[in-house]
């Protein structure tokens, strides 16, 4: 492991809002569906279709997932005589019926494209035909652009480094939202190179921050820790993507699972299911489906991401993809949430004083609600210890002020302020 260099991080709030793009869409985390992590290249129209009406019935268009995204491999190998790319013949015959189609159900349409000469798996990429993609993505009636890295042309082609790369679809997509009025929400996904968290929101809604995720707690511990290091760059209209979920796919544990969803949702993530509808559990169900969870990630007052207080086995700020950061926390409209998360490979108690969260207010008890079982557990008084938390688990938490805390505590300060603890006269506290 190694100590993290801090430096730069606490400028990113101020720089991404003031920069970030507003354009009508993409103000808070797209939740959806995206077939890659479930089927890959084998996708066709029937597919898309039946999963679209998995998610109406199963209820997850109920609780916010309203966008169905295609990935790779949904295109010819070769481009029209003019130019444009062409729909797969066979397995998309007509993308213009697909996008009506979900739009009929209740939902968004997605498209994937590339910002190479070629897509990841040797599809025809934008490069040098941006806007004329642009506007046949818009002309098929897609909502949503997921925009790759693979295949980037040579330097004395492209003459760009990453942010001009991806500026070129930007600007052709903006350039299609004038011509037309119809404006793509636009997500980056550039693996997380050349600090995409310093640039990503002057140009896009969201941006991939890492590697491909994988159905192992290893990779999910090891985006976790990425991401903790960079929550400030988060906010309306642009965002921090962790990668699409894995929930019901590989051998993730439930506790594993939940872990998993807690963090992308308070840390502001998009939420796009990745799994195959027609054969997942009711118990992995019920976690994509927690509303109270769902109510942070779509938080219509408070768009900023929860963030790290105290990093738990680690000292602060320590880069660590096995054990990231422990405790968590982070304002929202219905009150201050907490995320404490188990990195052990055993059950553990996780305990915490209140007035380590910046979003806590000293001399004050706080109402407990716990997000997963949905009960209100009572009233904190300066510290909270959840008990027992199962190997690599989550504990989510709501605290709401409840009144002044009990007269006559000892020691009369609690937490850090105990270093300076100081009575009117001048008498600290000892």
């Amino acid at each position: 492991m190694r100590t993290f260099v801090t430096a730069a991080i606490c400028i990113l709030s101020a720089a991404t809002s003031a920069n970030a793009i507003t354009n009508g869409v993409g103000k808070l985390p797209v939740m959806g569906y995206n077939a890659w992590n479930a089927f890959a290249c084998n996708v066709n129209e029937t597919l898309i279709i039946q999963t679209a009406k998995y998610m109406k019935e199963y209820g997850l268009l109920d609780v916010g997932y309203n966008h169905v995204n295609l990935d790779d491999c949904w295109a010819m190998k070769d481009r029209s005589s003019t130019g444009e790319v062409i729909s797969d013949s066979i397995r998309f015959p007509s993308m213009r019926t697909l996008t009506d189609q979900l739009h009929a159900l209740g939902f968004y349409a997605g498209i994937y494209s590339d910002s190479g000469w070629f897509t990841c798996a040797g599809f025809p990429g934008s490069f040098m035909h941006e806007e004329q993609d642009a506007m046949t993505f818009q002309s098929w009636g897609f909502d949503f652009l997921k925009y790759d890295n693979c295949a980037i042309p040579f330097d004395d082609i492209i003459r760009e480094g990453m942010v001009g790369k991806y500026q070129r679809m930007a600007d052709a997509l903006a350039a299609v939202a004038k011509k037309t009025g119809t404006t793509l929400i636009f997500s980056l996904c550039e693996w997380g190179w050349s600090h995409v968290w310093l640039w990503g929101a002057q140009i896009s809604h969201s941006w991939r921050i890492d590697d491909d995720i994988a159905p192992q707690w290893n990779s999910i511990s090891s985006i976790i820790n990425s991401v903790s290091f960079i929550t400030q760059a988060t906010g309306y209209y642009g965002r921090n993507d962790l990668d699409m979920l894995e929930i019901g796919n590989g051998d993730l544990t439930y506790d594993e699972a939940k872990t998993h969803f807690t963090v992308w949702a308070l840390v502001k993530a998009p939420l796009l299911i990745g799994t195959n509808l027609a054969t997942i559990s009711q118990e992995m169900l019920s976690i994509l489906k927690n509303q109270e969870i769902i109510a942070v990630n779509q938080d219509p007052i408070y768009g900023t991401s929860i963030s790290p207080f105290r990093w738990g086995i680690n000292s602060d700020w320590t880069y660590d993809a096995t054990h990231p950061a422990q405790y968590w926390s982070g304002p929202s409209e219905n009150g201050t949430v907490f995320m404490l998360i188990n990195t052990l490979n055993e059950p553990a108690n996780l305990s915490f004083n209140l007035t380590e969260s910046p979003w806590i207010r000293a001399g004050i008890q706080y109402s407990v609600r716990d997000l997963w079982t949905h009960t209100n557990n009572g009233t904190a008084v300066r510290s909270f210890t959840a008990m027992n938390v199962p190997a690599h688990g989550v504990v989510a938490l709501l605290l709401n002020e409840d009144g002044n805390e009990p007269a006559g505590l000892v020691p009369p300060c609690a937490g850090q302020a105990l270093s300076q603890c100081t009575a009117q006269d001048g008498t600290k506290y000892s």
